[in-house]
């Protein structure tokens, strides 16, 4: 029998590999910043509805046509927070965007379960549930929307 030494040589760290670190952190950072904004502008024109009279003071409760109009409001900043994170992924902004939609459909799922335990004290179920189902797609809707412009602006 032979006694066969096999030697292993590493070959350098690939470009994609040498990379990798800096695309995690260009990734997180695109998820984060889509988050802050979705987080300031819901926040943002929470406080605005509530400061201009359009939103009765805090701790009121609200009518069903109000929250129609802060889901519909939520919609909105939700598919531009997504757009912002697809626009700044490093790669595959569909995915990026799907992350944070996932986080988002998390954090509406707890809204949810925080509005069944307390309903109707909080409010009706219906608008946190239409926040958990929203979510995804919104996240969809504004990576195409940032697919759709790229594509526009390549030509």
């Amino acid at each position: 029998m032979e006694n066969v030494i096999v030697a292993s040589v590493s070959a350098p760290a690939s470009t994609s590999q040498a990379q990798a670190p800096r695309r995690w952190g260009r990734s997180t950072g695109a998820v984060v910043t889509g988050l802050l904004a979705i987080v300031v502008t819901h926040t943002g024109m929470d406080a605005i509805l509530h400061a201009s009279g359009v939103f009765p003071p805090s701790g009121y409760g609200m009518s069903d046509a109000l929250f129609g109009l802060a889901l519909a409001y939520r919609v909105l900043f939700s598919v531009l927070g997504c757009a912002l994170t697809a626009r700044l992924a490093p790669a595959r902004p569909l995915k990026h965007a799907l992350v944070l939609g996932a986080i988002g459909t998390v954090a509406s799922l707890g809204g949810l379960l925080a509005m069944i335990a307390r309903s109707p004290a909080l409010g009706p179920v219906w608008y946190p549930l239409a926040l958990v189902l929203t979510s995804l797609p919104c996240a969809w809707l504004g990576a195409k929307l940032t697919a759709k412009r790229a594509g526009a602006a390549a030509r």
